[in-house]
């Protein structure tokens, strides 16, 4: 290679170094990486997936008949959390509710999917397309889901929340949620991710719009305002599920 082709190969990778850092996180087509051992996991972009808005204590409406007062995990969300995560932003300080300070992470999502069948069992396809099933080992009905971390990016923008619930309007569409198939829910423009009013405000963003997202392994979460409250969230409680 002569010493012009060297000086322009150089120059080019330092242009494109530059771009990518101006614009922050870059979103590559989605597609499974391989791990070698022991290495963190890395999982592939949903691109494009639009989003809805929730909170807990959520009434139900002709748009959301399903209340929020209980999660498909947890029959006393509404009590765990420490009340109503009111979505109002008169009613906000911050990414809080201005009412009380929460006692779980404010910044959750509901994925269309639960592992899990009336808390006794896990589905039958469960343990064969969740990507970390096998590492928890989880007894019948234990699900593995609830806490799990996810990267939601926009307009250069990236927020981390936690799996806390299951929806929009459906509780079955693995194909979308773990190998990255079209969402199978037509209502609310296609709707595939419910967020947080804190999730909301970080990115501001509003129901409708469209974000990128991925599962995240805990040691890849970076820190943010996600990190400082919820005794189920690892920045906070070291026995929270990783």
């Amino acid at each position: 290679m002569c010493s012009r082709q060297l000086f322009l190969l150089v120059t080019f990778g330092l242009i494109w170094q530059a771009s990518a850092q101006a614009h922050g996180p870059t979103v590559v087509a989605p597609t499974q990486r391989r791990s070698a051992a022991g290495a963190i996991p890395r999982y592939p972009w949903h691109l494009g997936t639009t989003v809805t808005i929730f909170w807990i204590g959520e009434k139900p409406t002709p748009r959301n008949p399903t209340p929020n007062h209980k999660s498909s995990w947890d029959t006393r969300w509404l009590q765990n959390y420490g009340g109503f995560d009111n979505p109002d932003p008169k009613a906000r300080r911050g990414y809080l509710p201005k009412a009380f300070t929460p006692k779980q992470n404010p910044f959750y999502v509901a994925l269309p999917y639960n592992d899990v069948l009336n808390h006794r069992q896990h589905k039958p396809e469960a343990s064969k397309v969740i990507p970390w099933f096998k590492r928890y080992n989880p007894r019948p009905g234990q699900t593995v889901c609830k806490g799990r971390w996810v990267e939601i990016a926009r307009n250069g923008k990236v927020c981390f929340a936690q799996w806390e619930d299951c929806g929009p309007f459906s509780t079955t569409n693995w194909e979308f949620v773990f190998q990255n198939k079209k969402v199978r829910n037509r209502k609310n423009n296609e709707a595939g991710i419910d967020i947080s009013p804190a999730v909301r405000d970080y990115l501001g963003i509003k129901s409708g719009q469209k974000v990128h997202w991925r599962f995240v392994e805990f040691p890849n979460v970076k820190r943010g305002p996600w990190a400082l409250y919820g005794m189920n969230n690892p920045f906070v409680n070291p026995n929270a599920r990783r």
